[in-house]
């Protein structure tokens, strides 16, 4: 078969053949989900990689994510940062993806740290970046990682025994559109390919459970349930089947450092003298995508925990500095981009940061 590239939403592939339909007399239980394991919920929140093509980061991370607090016994929704294993696995947003081989690989080399070392600036271009010292001993590595055959029941076996998976599949115009109910690709045109987090399926409703990383508002609060005819796996290079799975997670799981998490202001909201509303007309010339549209002064607020300091920064320079909650600082900006980042200090010497660009008008 000739290869014939496609440059996705966040990685490259080549045609795949559709899944092969599950065969009879076996003992796979009809509904599995990695969201109701004996009534409790492995997975962690839906995040958004937008504006970036950093689809195969997130899918992996939501991968590690759920079989962390399986593994601990807890829901502490662990928050693993897709922005170091994207772009430290060889990532470019120039390229458009980051090769899934690379990323599985670096993962069993060296890890990925929590969001904290590296939070995602949500940026649709390529920048300097380096995680925070000491990011090596926050790390979650995984001792092994491999493809998952091309069948039904293969993949269930796969979910039961291996834990979540990550599916690369060929993405549909129909797609983008989707709000709930059980998806059938019916209209549009190939619009390049996608990784997502398989975590289940429905034999009752014959669908795929699976995790998207677009955000809350878009699908079933962030989820979509494939029709089992209308998920078109694309194969990877050589031997690889588009569907891999990831084992022996081990490392640091659960951290001992600051949380900090930017909550005002958000990607795609705009903020007319601290009121907020969705921002309505994304694309527009000279403003980046997904940085919030800020009129008049604006209260950052932000969401701390395990923290005695607290510093805001604006384009590297040192603005407040606050030593109780709660935690916000009133901000006026010259017009045009800035960037603001807050940094969160323990008394141990661990820290922990989070950054977001915003657009002053």
């Amino acid at each position: 078969m000739k290869r014939i590239a496609l440059i996705a939403i966040g990685l490259i592939l080549i045609p795949s053949m559709a899944i092969g339909n599950s065969s009879k007399g076996n003992d796979l239980p009809p509904y599995f989900s990695w969201r109701d394991i004996n009534g409790v919920d492995y997975t962690t929140p839906v995040k958004n990689q937008a504006p970036a093509p950093t689809c195969e980061a997130y899918a992996l991370v939501a991968v590690l994510e759920t079989k962390m607090q399986y593994k601990v016994g807890k829901i502490y929704n662990p928050d693993l940062s897709e922005a170091h294993l994207y772009f430290y696995a060889g990532g470019t947003i120039k390229a458009g993806y980051v090769n899934i081989i690379d990323a599985a690989n670096y993962l069993m080399e060296h890890g990925v740290p929590d969001e904290g070392c590296f939070p995602d600036p949500h940026r649709p271009y390529d920048f300097p970046f380096e995680s925070l010292p000491g990011w090596e001993n926050r790390t979650v590595k995984i001792k092994e990682w491999g493809w998952v055959a091309h069948d039904m029941d293969s993949i269930k076996k796969a979910l039961i025994e291996h834990g979540p998976l990550a599916i690369c599949a060929h993405l549909y115009k129909d797609l983008y559109y989707y709000h709930g109910g059980i998806y059938h690709h019916r209209w549009g045109r190939r619009a390049g390919g996608h990784v997502m987090m398989l975590a289940g399926y429905d034999d009752y409703n014959q669908c795929w459970i699976v995790k998207n990383s677009w955000g809350t508002s878009w699908g079933e609060d962030g989820w979509v349930r494939i029709a089992y005819n209308s998920l078109d796996i694309a194969e990877w290079y050589g031997k690889g089947t588009g569907i891999m799975y990831l084992d022996g997670v081990y490392g640091n799981l659960m951290p001992d450092v600051p949380k900090i998490y930017i909550e005002k202001p958000t990607i795609y909201h705009t903020y007319l003298f601290n009121f907020e509303f969705p921002t309505i007309w994304r694309n527009m010339p000279f403003i980046q995508e997904g940085a919030p549209r800020i009129f008049g002064a604006i209260a950052i607020k932000l969401n701390v925990s395990n923290a005695s300091i607290v510093e805001f920064y604006v384009d590297g320079n040192l603005m407040q500095v606050d030593e109780e909650q709660p935690y916000e600082w009133v901000y006026d900006g010259k017009e045009g981009l800035h960037t603001i980042e807050a940094y969160a200090y323990d008394g141990n010497g661990n820290v922990s940061k989070d950054i977001i660009d915003a657009f002053f008008i």
